[in-house]
């Protein structure tokens, strides 16, 4: 008996780590947010505009890596920020 037990136990915590991984993962993903109105009034684009780029605006909060999408102080609720990107709030005072 303790062996159907342990295989059912077994069973039941394969087939939930089964289901639960992709939960895991996709929720990453779902977490990122886009602020479409606000970037659409800061006529933001993912391309630099001659030589400005959110890399060198104060406004912007880096991600992890330095190709990695990053926040902006301008645009709230919206952390898929380019860093290539730009938008009319561009500022380095």
């Amino acid at each position: 008996m303790s062996v159907n037990r342990t295989r059912r136990n077994f069973l039941k915590t394969a087939s939930l780590s089964f289901v639960l991984v992709p939960l895991v993962v996709f929720s990453r993903h779902a977490g990122a947010t886009v602020n479409s109105d606000m970037r659409a009034q800061l006529k933001y684009q993912n391309s630099p505009k001659d030589n400005m780029n959110c890399t060198t605006c104060l406004e912007f909060i880096p991600g992890k890596t330095d190709k990695a999408m990053g926040r902006c102080k301008v645009i709230p609720e919206d952390d898929e920020i380019s860093p290539d990107g730009y938008c009319t709030k561009w500022n380095t005072m």
